[in-house]
């Protein structure tokens, strides 16, 4: 391992860490300097992650819990500390990671910024009343999350869904045989929901308009739920038993699909039969009338709300401020503002809710109400903060990280983005390779010192002569064959545009942050592409979002279950002839199963350690070891591995474990294409990142090969990847195009845009100063255009290749 020299004059001036083995990492010995920004590179699965965040933040948290209280000290025993010999010299820590947190619906901007709690305190203080107020409300009754300022009607959500007649039976002259009630669901359901209809002695032959106003009624609203006894017709071709069948109305079908469907495609459908209309007393501003009689600067707080940060900063930079509190109160929000506005989020207003942010969003609002805490003395351990950033936005985040260090503190920083790692103090390079084949620091010191180390993947990619290490080599671009064409297109900040999408080729969709990429792509273009998809003309026969959603919520869904290679292999061990003799079925061996599991755990392997006022960790399970299953099924073996035991395996390991095995030997196959070799088959879906997610998701489609054409929309694909393994990635989406498909990807990597076909660049800016489609053409044609703040840098990658 290489280690540059720097002067020890302070025995306190580097973090030492001993003997780091947490996942993959195999006996690491690292100084890290404090009061400097460190950035941790390496491959995707090389360890990075264990080592900032599993060794360096787990035990800076540990030691949190140590200090706090003694009660914390029991938890310490349970939650178990990080595997590593020792860690010297290391401060306190506030970590911002981008995984695994995703609020929930009611938390907004202002909520995770703390900016609401500001605003609030301003109306309730230095706001103007009406006439005749008895007495200033508190901060609470501006808060339409609490009982106290929440308005009666929507339970302070704003919106009401109602649904008419005209939505639900389009046609009035057809009969319910013929299909009038549009929002029935297809195929058994609605023939099902039609027989039970019939028993219960309604006519379904005569057209709708016929039947008597009370009967149209009941069908089409009731809440009731009668259950009769169906004798369906006699099929000549199979032979029904009579069967008890439910009635369901339609609104309530079409209310429940649209509320607890986790189908996006279903819920779409359910939504065309609704209409979203504001809350009737409170227009949708989710208060009650007594706030909302409240101003400030001659407006409401939800007026204010609804602003742009840029444009509320002015509205509190010009207001007339009477009074000390007012003062004070409007400073602090500006100041609050300031760091926002200047990570690139100036667009986003306090009412966005916070689903609709993205990972990267949502990280650097969090990163902007940590600037004006004003800490100093602590470790921010950052996880790839550059996620969703332009290349323009990525110059103001290295200011902001160079201001957290200018405070006096430690900045470590997992990170893909070369400008970011260019910027460093000090590259900490972890690998070469990923799984089993990383978890060695092959570097520690600072950036210039990495081109002398052969085996790093991140020095060709950071040093490599311009160019040689662009994507799959740039090929002609092709020619498209159609298009799907939107038009006048109003959402979010998308104002009336025109857009085309050619097809058979590859798109990447670019543009700063809050440009409204994922509006165009992710909302309406997969909204009218999945609703004209039933259209026999329509050139595309299939729609893939493949979006970096978790692929489960719990440590249950783990790989092996997402791709379907779970039954392959419980069937392999219910054949064994230990299985057999004992009798058991493949059931036996799912941890989702009383049979086998481990009953301490219920099969999770890990339990879950309930923490006051901190997030709820998971630990090993101290009967089971993580094994997740109890000892007798553990004594069944194929070809000499238990079921835990090849859940343990690597993607990689089990490829040639399995190669005999055609249908398991096939999703591995796509699994290690596509870069995940390192992912363990039984690794929790909570330990994946947003990026890895994405690219299970992308094998399980590769594995299917299908022949109709597809359409796959991608949101930022290169999210969580190292340089070589983006090149992997576009092996992988090139060949789908050359296979006949079409792929659109929503992208900030310069070096993707400049080997697609065809380019949609939107901007010029964020949010109200967005929305507009500043070029479309060849990647050479946006780059020459010279419109927009993508040009520039993507002239710059065609010109390095």
């Amino acid at each position: 391992m290489h280690h540059s020299t720097v002067s020890d004059a302070r025995p306190d001036a580097f973090v030492r860490v001993r003997g780091a083995r947490e996942h993959n990492l195999r006996g690491v010995d690292v100084d890290i300097p404090r009061d400097a920004l460190t950035v941790f590179t390496g491959v995707s699965g090389s360890g990075k992650s264990s080592l900032a965040f599993g060794t360096l933040y787990a035990e800076a948290q540990r030691r949190y819990f140590e200090s706090v209280a003694p009660y914390a000290r029991r938890l310490i025993h349970q939650i178990g500390a990080p595997k590593v010999d020792s860690v010297t010299g290391l401060p306190p820590a506030v970590s911002l990671e981008q995984r695994r947190s995703s609020p929930g619906s009611r938390s907004s901007v202002g909520t995770v910024t703390l900016l609401s709690n500001s605003l609030r305190m301003l109306y309730s203080r230095a706001g103007t009343y009406p006439p005749g107020a008895e007495r200033r409300l508190d901060s609470d009754a501006f808060s339409p999350n609490t009982a106290a300022g929440a308005c009666p009607a929507c339970q302070g959500l704003g919106t009401i869904h109602r649904t008419t007649e005209e939505l639900l039976v389009p046609d009035p002259g057809l009969s319910i045989r013929q299909g009038a009630i549009a929002a029935w669901p297809g195929a058994w359901q609605g023939k099902n929901l039609r027989d039970v209809l019939e028993a219960l002695g309604h006519d379904v032959d005569a057209p709708w308009r016929e039947l008597a106003a009370e009967d149209r009624e009941w069908i089409l609203f009731t809440e009731e739920q009668p259950v009769v006894t169906v004798h369906p017709v006699r099929d000549p071709d199979r032979i029904q038993r009579p069967y008890q069948g439910t009635y369901m109305s339609a609104h309530r079908h079409v209310m429940r699909t649209f509320s607890d469907s986790r189908s996006a495609t279903l819920r779409a459908r359910a939504e065309r039969f609704l209409t979203h209309s504001p809350c009737p007393v409170c227009e949708g501003r989710r208060l009650r009338p007594e706030a909302l009689a409240v101003t400030f600067a001659g407006r409401t707080i939800a007026e204010l709300a609804a602003l742009p940060l840029t444009a509320l900063d002015a509205v509190l930079a010009s207001a007339p401020l009477d009074g000390e509190a007012a003062r004070v109160l409007a400073e602090d929000l500006r100041a609050r503002i300031g760091p926002v506005v200047e990570l690139g989020l100036g667009y986003l207003s306090l009412d966005r809710t916070a689903p609709t942010l993205s990972a990267g969003e949502l990280q650097r609002l969090r990163l902007a109400t940590q600037l004006r805490s004003g800490l100093f003395g602590v470790v921010y351990v950052l996880d790839e903060p550059s996620a969703g950033l332009h290349p323009a936005d990525t110059e103001a985040l290295l200011g902001v990280l160079d201001r957290l260090g200018a405070a006096g503190n430690t900045v470590f920083v997992v990170e893909h983005h070369l400008d970011v790692v260019r910027h460093a103090d000090w590259l900490v390079d972890v690998g070469p390779l990923a799984g089993e084949h990383g978890g060695r620091v092959l570097y520690s010191g600072p950036p210039q010192g990495l081109a002398d180390v052969a085996e790093s993947a991140t020095a060709r990619h950071l040093f490599g002569p311009a160019g040689t290490q662009t994507g799959p080599g740039r090929r002609p671009v092709r020619a498209a064959r159609g298009s799907v064409r939107l038009s006048g297109v109003e959402r979010n900040n998308l104002r009336g545009v025109d857009a085309e999408f050619p097809l058979g080729v590859f798109t990447a969709v670019t543009g700063v942050s809050g440009s409204g990429k994922s509006t165009l792509v992710g909302q309406v273009l997969a909204q009218e592409v999945g609703e004209r998809i039933a259209d026999p003309v329509f050139p595309v026969r299939r729609l893939v979002e493949v979006d970096q959603k978790p692929i489960g919520r719990t440590p249950r869904s783990n790989l092996a279950t997402y791709t379907g290679l779970f039954d392959v292999v419980r069937k392999l061990f219910a054949a064994t002839a230990q299985a057999r003799a004992r009798g058991w079925k493949a059931g036996r061996f799912s941890f989702n199963v009383t049979d086998g599991r481990c009953e301490t755990c219920q099969g999770e392997g890990f339990v879950s350690v309930e923490l006051l006022f901190l997030p709820s960790t998971y630990t090993p399970c101290p009967e089971c070891g993580g094994a997740r299953y109890d000892t007798e099924t553990l004594e069944v073996r194929y070809e000499g591995l238990n079921i835990a035991e090849v859940l343990g395996l690597t993607v990689e390991s089990a490829a040639a474990f399995f190669a005999p095995v055609p249908a398991a030997a096939r999703s591995l196959r796509a699994l290690e294409e596509i870069g995940l070799g390192y992912l363990r088959l039984g690794q929790p879906a909570t330990e994946l990142s947003g990026g890895e997610a994405q690219r299970i998701k992308l094998a399980a489609e590769l594995q299917r090969q299908r022949r109709d054409h597809t359409l796959y929309l991608l949101d930022e694909p290169t999210t969580g990847l190292h340089p070589a393994d983006v090149r992997v990635l576009l092996r992988q989406l090139h060949g789908l195009v050359d296979a006949g498909h079409s792929v659109v990807v929503v992208e900030h990597d310069m070096e993707v845009v400049a080997g697609a076909d065809w380019v949609v660049d939107l901007g010029p800016g964020g949010g109200a100063d967005g929305g507009r489609i500043v070029a479309a053409g060849t990647p050479a044609q946006v780059a020459a255009a010279g419109a927009g703040r993508t040009a520039g840098y993507l002239a710059r990658a065609l010109g390095a290749s």
